[in-house]
């Protein structure tokens, strides 16, 4: 049996754990808003048009931040297309998905539901097609006080108290050819700046959250981010990076390794971040924001065909995806002192922990992970030391058998494992709490399955999802533990 030893110190901290790091996105894209979240026709949707039973599966996640209206629909959507009377609200051929949008669900329905939920909303202003003033506009809907244009057609559509929308994204990819007025990135650094001086003038709460480039497969990587930056100096409050990764080899070993390229994303875009605030002498320097992020590599259809709500990228998730949607969380909790926001991309239907039918809503394995460790959120990352067994991966390289984050409080430490092998594993973690203090075991969940391509379905609802954990062996403070192949653990230990 192979082993690893983590050494875990509370005075080794990386940060506060932010809990935006667990956040969400809904974009008008296939059936993510309609018959998704948003299905007045289904006897299951409340008296605003919402499905309970879709809601009631989303508190579980504790999401805490919301991305809308996209992705690549934001960059051709005109935000005053989704306000006033839903009668009269115009129906429109978006092309980022080829699909019909009748506008049934716009910025007030998206509101109420991040009340609903007590989600925090994040709104992308399209700088595909439309311009900064437009975006100001909606700024100034959202977020002044009655008297003016814009705030009062937001009183005139029964809401007469601001929203207060701090997070705000400055266009969509906008590297990406496939986007709608994609440009240089010298282009979008002058368009960006007109835009974010514009909504921060009209509202000095505005945070914004400026494109990175969209993937590090990109030929802009890094050289597009280095520019942006540069030129808008303190204005930027965040960069955003983007990631889908999947298995289309059908490589189990391979696959589970790609946590430490989630790594080094990160640690090369803060780099950057690094770079560009010792150049221009400023005391600010911008946070990162992981806006996109996923496993999506099946299912590829995204022409909509003039069609309303069609099936697009309606991917079914496995074991080792689940594995590999912990790693991104691990990698977020490490890495917390810059990494200040994420957004699971998305929630339902479309690349989505939950699937919708007409009667009922099935729990896909990746959601399981992210509920695990989303309710043990709080407090400070402390910075894991990995001893032990390797093993070297095809494309990432030699990795850890074990991957591992830890949060600390004053009461609790929560501490993640994913056994990246298909074997069972030995695992001790030395825990230095601190001469007066020790640990005690409390609760833990664990998620495994002996197959990497199990799934769940509407057949087998529960295939895949976590058992209680009801004792674990602690012995001065050393936590002793035998892995199950291709499992994940979250473990809970009270601080005495």
């Amino acid at each position: 049996m192979k082993k690893a030893k983590i050494k875990l110190d509370f005075d080794f901290q990386k940060g506060s754990v932010d809990k935006r790091i667990f956040g969400g996105f809904l974009e008008h894209l296939g059936r993510a808003v309609y018959q998704g979240v948003y299905d007045p026709d289904s006897p299951k949707a409340d008296e605003h048009g919402f499905r309970t039973d879709v809601i009631k599966a989303l508190q579980r996640l504790n999401l805490s931040v919301m991305r809308y209206p996209g992705g690549n629909f934001a960059s051709g959507y005109h935000w005053m297309d989704g306000i006033g009377d839903i009668s009269s609200r115009p129906v429109v051929r978006e092309l980022a998905w080829q699909s019909i949008e009748p506008n049934k669900f716009g910025t007030n329905e998206f509101m109420l539901l991040c009340s609903m939920l007590g989600w925090e909303p994040m709104l992308t202003v399209n700088l595909g097609t439309g311009s900064p003033e437009e975006a100001r506009n909606w700024v100034e809907y959202c977020n002044c006080n009655t008297g003016t244009k814009y705030a009062d057609m937001r009183a005139a559509s029964g809401r007469k108290e601001p929203y207060n929308v701090k997070l705000w994204c400055v266009g969509n990819e906008m590297d990406g050819k496939w986007q709608l007025g994609y440009v240089p990135a010298e282009e979008y650094a002058v368009n960006a700046q007109k835009t974010i001086k514009m909504m921060k003038d009209v509202s000095h709460i505005v945070e914004a959250i400026v494109c990175g480039s969209c993937s590090p497969s990109m030929s802009t990587y890094m050289d597009w981010d280095r520019k942006v930056l540069e030129y808008l100096g303190d204005y930027a409050d965040y960069i955003s990076l983007h990631r889908y990764v999947g298995n289309p080899s059908h490589d189990t070993n391979d696959y589970l390794a790609v946590g430490v390229s989630i790594d080094k994303q990160i640690e090369e875009m803060d780099s950057v971040c690094r770079f560009v605030q010792a150049k221009l002498k400023t005391r600010k320097r911008p946070c990162l924001c992981f806006d996109e992020w996923n496993v999506w590599y099946r299912n590829q259809e995204m022409n909509g065909k003039g069609k309303f709500a069609p099936h697009l990228l309606e991917e079914i998730y496995n074991m080792e995806d689940a594995l590999v949607v912990a790693q991104f969380l691990n990698s977020f909790i490490r890495h917390a002192d810059v990494l200040k926001i994420a957004n699971i991309a998305q929630i339902v239907n479309v690349i989505a922990p939950v699937i919708t039918t007409q009667d009922n809503v099935l729990i896909q394995s990746i959601f399981y992970p992210f509920e695990m460790i989303s309710k043990r959120r709080e407090g400070i990352s402390l910075m894991p030391v990995i001893i032990g067994d390797t093993y070297e991966s095809k494309n990432y390289g030699v990795v850890n058998v074990v991957d591992s984050s830890a949060i600390a409080n004053d009461d609790f430490l929560h501490v993640f494992l994913v056994n990246r092998l298909m074997e069972r594993l030995s695992v001790t973690i030395d825990v230095c709490a601190g001469k007066k203090s020790r640990i005690i075991f409390d609760a833990g969940e664990i998620l495994t399955h002996s197959a990497p391509e199990a799934v769940n379905s509407c057949e087998n609802p529960s295939n895949i999802m976590p058992c209680q954990i009801k004792k674990i062996k602690v012995d001065k403070n050393k936590i002793l533990l035998t892995l199950p192949a291709l499992s994940f653990l979250a473990l809970s230990f009270k601080r005495k």
